[in-house]
């Protein structure tokens, strides 16, 4: 219960005027259904004559309300009032026409009581929807901000378990049963008030046997949480095993593994049947287990009013002790329906905590509280810095100056920490030791969308969104012209084969450009960094996946690009780089060489042994 009142209080603030309007309906329901349940001994007395008519009028002047005695007294004057009216009523007009009156009455009380109820969940609504959608945009916008470094450390699959399964799992879970939450502890507190009112010896007796019941629905509810809390863990792992699936599907089945992949799902699968039917059998557990303690505490408070009736000592008379168990009996369903909704919200709260492992991520990579203007006029500098994602170390001690209108080449081993510089610079991760400068100023004093504003990225492989031609290029841009995309297009070499889709710009590319070819799709990627236009360009192995006529085209494409701009080129065809200004070796996560291509080659170092395989490799040497 603790953690939905926090689930409440971090939610449903922005609703809390529809949340006063429902409680307020569900309390009028309330009190209207105590007073049709007000009919019931009346029309028992006097209509088939349990008890003598009421023939005398009982006034309300001069009872002490300042005592529980007193407000006691008011209750039964106002039912020997009504008694006195219902009497003169049958005197009057007959029984026959009281009956249709008392039913009439029925019926209208009714309606008010349902109308209101209606009203208790017709304002609630808008809270349920409303809290989802705030808990499914609050989990996307998180992980827009979340660093890179959650992501390397999480499976795909099971983020996209938290953001579609868990959060549905919390809507499915907890926000339906807010009415339950709201309607039911207000009808039982009312319904125990009065029954205090009537008779608190016999009331007393039944809160002495609800807290056994509560007992034991508690354990079996404690038990559901930590079960769905398991099942939620696996769903996320099919999850993630289907996303590799998807995938890999061309290796799959080039190493005819089909087999293998459909047994261990199929493996993931019974495990979270099994887990899910666990959950499935405990919440079923609740009404039937509700039920029967219900009937019990029945039964026992039958027997203890009945000797209370019988020994006269409990100030009780069989007709109030008949309407006494009227209301009791239907103080059970809404304690069945409170205890179902409970079970549930259990099942859901294990889904919230999954969840909020994202809302609650720490970002440790934001902007300063005093973010200081950002130029670029000298040199991009790197100072004794390092880096680590675990324990090991893959940057150690790297001095580095990029001097502005410089092209800089990083080169080596793969796994030797190219694509990890890279990432520092715009503080995709940040450094644990050193620091990086811009005109020898910290990055981590500027704002983080100006310092991205200053650099363009062309990776390895093309990061396209299913979108059409034109938005791709003008990706981020809210107010695009029509004319620079196309400049844009022109410069990337990419217009000749956009003009030959069937819409042009406005062609829908697909999932990832999956409907374009990969000299196509990396075009668009550097097509998209001329729209941007950045001072500074970053080059991650750009053309290394592309065939021998892809690449030329690229190839032209990016030396249109790098004119006037400072550049970051990762490589691994060495023949791309000669003509860089400088060159960079870096080996087991240190810079081990540096200079023009030239100067490296006679140095004969990493560098030469290198581009000599490449050249030996090039003429089947």
């Amino acid at each position: 219960m603790k953690d939905l009142i926090l689930l409440i209080r971090r939610f449903v603030p922005p609703y809390k005027g529809y949340l006063v309007a429902g409680i307020l309906a569900n309390i009028v329901s309330a009190l209207l259904n105590l007073l049709t349940f007000s009919l019931v001994m009346p029309i028992l007395r006097i209509l088939f004559q349990i008890d003598k008519a009421r023939t005398e009028y009982i006034p309300l002047e001069g009872i002490d309300l300042s005592t529980l005695e007193g407000w006691r007294e008011v209750g039964e004057a106002l039912s020997n009032n009504f008694s006195y009216y219902v009497s003169s009523m049958i005197d009057e007009r007959g029984v026959h026409s009281t009956l249709v009156l008392l039913s009439v009455y029925l019926v209208f009380m009714t309606l008010l009581k349902v109308g209101t109820g209606y009203l208790g969940l017709y304002y609630l609504i808008p809270i349920r929807t409303g809290v989802v959608r705030d808990l499914r945009n609050s989990v996307h916008d998180k992980v827009l901000l979340l660093p890179l470094a959650f992501f390397s450390e999480e499976r795909k699959g099971n983020i996209l378990a938290r953001i579609s399964g868990d959060v549905g799992e919390v809507e499915n879970s907890v926000m339906s049963s807010l009415d339950v939450l709201i309607k039911n502890p207000i009808l039982i507190l009312i319904y125990l008030l009065t029954m205090i009112f009537i008779s608190w010896q016999l009331t007393l007796f039944v809160l002495l046997l609800l807290p056994l019941a509560g007992f034991v629905m508690g354990r079996v509810g404690k038990s559901l949480k930590r079960t769905s809390l398991e099942a939620q863990n696996q769903w996320g792992m099919l999850l993630s095993q289907v996303e590799e699936m998807l995938g890999g599907l061309r290796v799959i089945k080039a190493f005819r593994a089909e087999g293998y992949i459909g047994e261990r799902f199929h493996r993931s699968n019974d495990r979270y049947r099994h887990m899910t039917m666990g959950v499935a059998r405990r919440q079923q557990l609740a009404h039937p287990m509700s039920e029967f303690l219900g009937t019990a505490t029945i039964a026992i408070v039958l027997w203890y009013g009945g000797t209370l009736i019988l020994d006269n000592t409990g100030g009780i008379s069989a007709e109030t002790f008949i309407y006494y168990l009227v209301i009791f009996y239907s103080l059970i369903n809404p304690m069945k329906e409170l205890s179902k909704g409970l079970y549930s919200v259990r099942r859901g709260m294990a889904a919230m905590e999954r969840v909020d492992q994202i809302l609650l991520a720490e970002t440790n990579i934001s902007d300063p509280e005093q973010p200081k203007a950002l130029s670029f006029e000298e040199a991009i500098e790197l100072r004794h810095v390092s880096f680590r994602y675990t324990d090991q170390w893959v940057l150690r001690d790297i001095n580095l100056r990029i001097n502005k209108g410089e092209t800089v080449a990083l080169v080596g081993q793969s796994g030797g920490g190219k694509s990890t510089l890279v990432d520092l610079i715009p503080r995709f991760y940040d450094v644990q030791e050193g620091q990086i400068t811009i005109d020898g100023v910290d990055i981590r004093q500027f704002k983080l969308s100006d310092l991205r504003s200053l650099m363009g990225n062309v990776n390895q492989e093309p990061i396209l969104f299913n979108d059409t031609v034109f938005n791709n290029i003008a990706f981020g841009e809210p107010s695009p012209q029509a004319e620079a995309v196309r400049r844009a297009a022109q410069i990337a070499h990419a217009e000749e084969f956009i003009t030959s889709l069937p819409e042009g710009y406005e062609t829908n590319i697909g999932e990832r450009g999956d409907k374009l070819s990969g000299g196509q799709r990396q075009r668009l990627s550097i097509a998209r960094a001329v729209f941007k236009n950045p001072p500074i360009l970053i080059l991650d192995e750009a053309t290394s996946a592309l065939d021998t006529t892809s690449e030329l085209l690229v190839q032209q494409a990016i030396d249109h690009l790098m004119q006037g701009r400072t550049t970051i080129v990762i490589a691994h065809r060495l023949s791309t780089i000669v003509r860089a200004d400088r060159i960079c070796v870096i080996h087991e996560g240190r810079i081990v060489e540096e200079g023009k291509h030239e100067e490296l080659l006679v140095l004969g170092g990493h560098y030469a042994r290198l581009y000599n395989l490449q050249v030996a490799g090039r003429t089947g040497i």
